[in-house]
């Protein structure tokens, strides 16, 4: 997915931010809670930043033990993504 993101052009990748980046601070909340910290809101780096974000905070999910609550659909969203941006 990362690899497709950074082929598309501006427009595209524009078009698809606002979904990636809720995607992003959802997953974000979902660490927080679970470390039982306070959610914060994660930067608007723009869509050049916007897979690293996502990268990792699939990986801190997976760190704080999250993604057996959320794996499945996860997974459901991380493939409906992919899909989207062939």
């Amino acid at each position: 997915m990362v690899q497709r993101w950074r082929q598309l052009p501006l427009d595209r990748a524009l078009s698809y931010s606002g979904r990636v980046r809720a995607l992003v601070q959802s997953l974000a909340g979902e660490v927080a809670g679970a470390t039982g910290e306070r959610a914060s809101v994660v930067p608007d780096c723009g869509p050049a930043t916007l897979m690293d974000q996502l990268t990792v905070m699939v990986y801190d999910m997976s760190a704080a033990a999250v993604a057996s609550t959320r794996t499945s659909t996860l997974v459901q969203d991380l493939t409906s993504l992919r899909r989207d941006l062939s």
